[in-house]
Protein backbone atom coordinates (compact mmCIF):
# COMPACT_ATOMS: atom_id res chain seq x y z
CA UNK A 1 0.00 0.00 0.00
CA UNK A 2 1.30 3.44 -0.95
CA UNK A 3 0.40 6.41 1.25
CA UNK A 4 -0.28 9.57 -0.72
CA UNK A 5 0.85 12.51 1.38
CA UNK A 6 1.44 16.24 1.17
CA UNK A 7 3.62 18.65 3.11
CA UNK A 8 2.76 22.09 4.39
CA UNK A 9 6.04 23.98 4.58
CA UNK A 10 9.32 23.64 2.70
CA UNK A 11 11.93 24.68 5.23
CA UNK A 12 14.63 22.79 7.10
CA UNK A 13 12.19 20.51 8.86
CA UNK A 14 10.73 19.25 5.60
CA UNK A 15 13.96 19.01 3.62
CA UNK A 16 16.17 17.61 6.39
CA UNK A 17 14.00 15.54 8.70
CA UNK A 18 11.20 14.27 6.46
CA UNK A 19 11.77 14.19 2.71
CA UNK A 20 15.13 12.31 2.73
CA UNK A 21 13.42 9.36 4.40
CA UNK A 22 10.04 9.53 2.72
CA UNK A 23 11.55 9.81 -0.77
CA UNK A 24 13.70 6.77 -0.03
CA UNK A 25 10.57 4.67 0.54
CA UNK A 26 8.86 4.96 -2.81
CA UNK A 27 7.36 1.52 -2.28
CA UNK A 28 5.14 2.85 0.50
CA UNK A 29 5.14 6.67 0.25
CA UNK A 30 4.26 9.14 -2.49
CA UNK A 31 4.63 12.88 -1.98
CA UNK A 32 1.96 14.49 -4.14
CA UNK A 33 2.15 18.15 -3.10
CA UNK A 34 4.23 20.60 -1.12
CA UNK A 35 2.61 23.86 -0.08
CA UNK A 36 4.90 26.82 0.53
CA UNK A 37 4.04 30.51 0.59
CA UNK A 38 6.73 31.46 -1.92
CA UNK A 39 8.65 29.53 -4.58
CA UNK A 40 12.22 28.55 -3.72
CA UNK A 41 15.12 27.62 -6.05
CA UNK A 42 15.61 24.36 -4.12
CA UNK A 43 12.36 22.93 -5.44
CA UNK A 44 13.93 22.69 -8.90
CA UNK A 45 16.20 19.88 -7.72
CA UNK A 46 15.72 16.70 -9.78
CA UNK A 47 14.84 14.70 -6.68
CA UNK A 48 11.66 16.78 -6.35
CA UNK A 49 10.67 16.64 -10.02
CA UNK A 50 7.61 14.46 -9.38
CA UNK A 51 6.23 16.72 -6.63
CA UNK A 52 3.67 19.43 -7.31
CA UNK A 53 4.68 22.65 -5.55
CA UNK A 54 1.96 25.18 -4.89
CA UNK A 55 1.16 28.39 -3.01
CA UNK A 56 -2.54 27.52 -2.98
CA UNK A 57 -3.34 25.42 0.07
CA UNK A 58 -6.74 24.47 -1.34
CA UNK A 59 -4.99 22.53 -4.12
CA UNK A 60 -3.55 20.29 -1.42
CA UNK A 61 -6.62 19.99 0.78
CA UNK A 62 -9.03 19.39 -2.10
CA UNK A 63 -7.04 16.49 -3.57
CA UNK A 64 -9.03 13.34 -2.71
CA UNK A 65 -5.98 11.13 -3.19
CA UNK A 66 -4.06 12.81 -0.35
CA UNK A 67 -4.67 10.84 2.84
CA UNK A 68 -1.99 12.39 5.06
CA UNK A 69 -0.87 15.98 5.50
CA UNK A 70 2.40 16.71 7.29
CA UNK A 71 2.63 20.16 8.91
CA UNK A 72 6.21 21.49 8.97
CA UNK A 73 5.77 25.20 9.55
CA UNK A 74 6.61 27.58 12.38
CA UNK A 75 5.05 26.48 15.65
CA UNK A 76 2.62 29.38 15.84
CA UNK A 77 0.86 28.14 12.69
CA UNK A 78 0.69 24.43 13.54
CA UNK A 79 -2.79 24.63 15.01
CA UNK A 80 -4.27 26.58 12.10
CA UNK A 81 -2.88 24.30 9.39
CA UNK A 82 -3.64 21.09 11.27
CA UNK A 83 -7.22 22.17 11.87
CA UNK A 84 -7.76 23.06 8.22
CA UNK A 85 -6.36 19.71 7.11
CA UNK A 86 -8.58 17.80 9.54
CA UNK A 87 -11.63 19.76 8.41
CA UNK A 88 -10.73 18.73 4.85
CA UNK A 89 -10.79 15.07 5.89
CA UNK A 90 -7.04 14.44 6.05
CA UNK A 91 -5.01 12.59 8.65
CA UNK A 92 -2.38 14.92 10.04
CA UNK A 93 1.19 14.60 11.33
CA UNK A 94 2.43 17.77 13.05
CA UNK A 95 6.05 18.70 13.67
CA UNK A 96 7.04 19.44 17.24
CA UNK A 97 6.04 21.34 19.23
CA UNK A 98 2.56 20.02 18.44
CA UNK A 99 0.70 23.19 19.48
CA UNK A 100 1.64 26.14 21.68
CA UNK A 101 -1.20 25.43 24.13
CA UNK A 102 -2.95 22.45 25.69
CA UNK A 103 -6.35 23.84 24.71
CA UNK A 104 -5.37 23.83 21.03
CA UNK A 105 -4.06 20.27 21.27
CA UNK A 106 -7.30 19.07 22.87
CA UNK A 107 -9.33 20.79 20.17
CA UNK A 108 -7.36 19.05 17.42
CA UNK A 109 -7.69 15.64 19.07
CA UNK A 110 -11.43 16.14 19.53
CA UNK A 111 -11.86 17.24 15.91
CA UNK A 112 -9.91 14.27 14.61
CA UNK A 113 -11.94 11.86 16.76
CA UNK A 114 -15.23 13.33 15.55
CA UNK A 115 -14.16 12.72 11.94
CA UNK A 116 -12.58 9.31 12.43
CA UNK A 117 -9.14 10.69 11.59
CA UNK A 118 -5.72 10.63 13.21
CA UNK A 119 -3.70 13.65 14.30
CA UNK A 120 -0.39 13.14 16.07
CA UNK A 121 2.87 14.95 16.83
CA UNK A 122 6.08 13.97 15.06
CA UNK A 123 8.59 12.84 17.67
CA UNK A 124 11.61 11.62 15.71
CA UNK A 125 13.92 11.44 18.74
CA UNK A 126 11.96 8.44 20.00
CA UNK A 127 13.76 6.49 17.28
CA UNK A 128 17.33 7.65 17.99
CA UNK A 129 19.72 4.71 18.35
CA UNK A 130 20.93 5.92 21.76
CA UNK A 131 17.37 6.11 23.08
CA UNK A 132 16.39 2.74 21.61
CA UNK A 133 19.49 1.17 23.18
CA UNK A 134 18.62 2.65 26.58
CA UNK A 135 15.01 1.49 26.20
CA UNK A 136 16.13 -2.04 25.38
CA UNK A 137 18.49 -2.12 28.36
CA UNK A 138 15.78 -0.90 30.74
CA UNK A 139 13.19 -3.35 29.44
CA UNK A 140 15.64 -6.24 29.72
CA UNK A 141 15.81 -5.78 33.48
CA UNK A 142 19.60 -5.99 33.45
CA UNK A 143 19.87 -2.55 35.03
CA UNK A 144 17.72 -3.53 37.97
CA UNK A 145 15.24 -1.12 39.50
CA UNK A 146 15.46 2.31 37.88
CA UNK A 147 15.20 5.02 40.53
CA UNK A 148 16.45 8.04 38.59
CA UNK A 149 17.05 8.97 34.95
CA UNK A 150 18.72 12.18 33.77
CA UNK A 151 18.34 13.28 30.17
CA UNK A 152 19.65 16.58 28.86
CA UNK A 153 20.75 18.68 25.91
CA UNK A 154 23.89 20.80 26.01
CA UNK A 155 25.15 23.26 23.43
CA UNK A 156 27.73 26.00 23.21
CA UNK A 157 26.76 29.44 21.93
CA UNK A 158 29.38 32.07 22.81
CA UNK A 159 27.22 34.99 21.66
CA UNK A 160 23.65 35.45 22.87
CA UNK A 161 22.19 37.37 19.96
CA UNK A 162 18.95 39.21 20.59
CA UNK A 163 16.16 37.21 18.98
CA UNK A 164 12.84 38.04 20.63
CA UNK A 165 10.08 35.52 20.16
CA UNK A 166 7.19 33.63 21.64
CA UNK A 167 7.40 30.89 24.30
CA UNK A 168 7.26 28.23 21.58
CA UNK A 169 10.49 29.66 20.13
CA UNK A 170 12.47 28.84 23.27
CA UNK A 171 14.62 25.92 24.32
CA UNK A 172 11.90 24.00 26.14
CA UNK A 173 9.50 23.83 23.20
CA UNK A 174 12.40 23.29 20.81
CA UNK A 175 14.41 20.66 22.69
CA UNK A 176 12.61 19.90 25.93
CA UNK A 177 9.74 18.26 24.10
CA UNK A 178 12.15 15.54 22.98
CA UNK A 179 13.38 14.66 26.47
CA UNK A 180 9.86 14.85 27.90
CA UNK A 181 8.51 12.57 25.19
CA UNK A 182 11.30 10.04 25.65
CA UNK A 183 10.93 9.85 29.42
CA UNK A 184 7.14 9.62 29.32
CA UNK A 185 7.29 6.92 26.63
CA UNK A 186 9.58 4.91 28.93
CA UNK A 187 7.85 5.38 32.27
CA UNK A 188 4.34 6.62 31.54
CA UNK A 189 2.41 9.66 32.70
CA UNK A 190 4.10 11.35 35.70
CA UNK A 191 2.33 11.78 39.02
CA UNK A 192 3.92 15.18 39.60
CA UNK A 193 5.79 17.76 37.55
CA UNK A 194 8.10 20.53 38.79
CA UNK A 195 9.90 22.81 36.38
CA UNK A 196 12.14 25.82 36.02
CA UNK A 197 12.11 27.49 32.61
CA UNK A 198 13.90 30.80 32.13
CA UNK A 199 16.10 32.98 29.95
CA UNK A 200 19.56 33.43 31.46
CA UNK A 201 21.83 34.70 28.70
CA UNK A 202 19.66 37.35 27.08
CA UNK A 203 16.48 38.42 28.84
CA UNK A 204 15.05 39.75 25.57
CA UNK A 205 14.90 36.21 24.17
CA UNK A 206 12.62 33.26 24.94
CA UNK A 207 13.90 30.68 27.42
CA UNK A 208 17.38 29.25 26.89
CA UNK A 209 17.46 27.07 30.03
CA UNK A 210 14.99 24.53 31.34
CA UNK A 211 14.78 21.84 33.99
CA UNK A 212 11.81 19.55 34.49
CA UNK A 213 11.47 16.95 37.21
CA UNK A 214 8.86 14.24 36.71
Amino acid sequence: MVINCAFIGFGKSTTRYHLPYVLNRKDSWHVAHIFRRHAKPEEQAPIYSHIHFTSDLDEVLNDPDVKLVVVCTHADSHFEYAKRALEAGKNVLVEKPFTPTLAQAKELFALAKSKGLTVTPYQNRRFDSCFLTAKKAIESGKLGEIVEVESHFDYYRPVAETKPGLPQDGAFYGLGVHTMDQIISLFGRPDHVAYDIRSLRNKANPDDTFEAQL
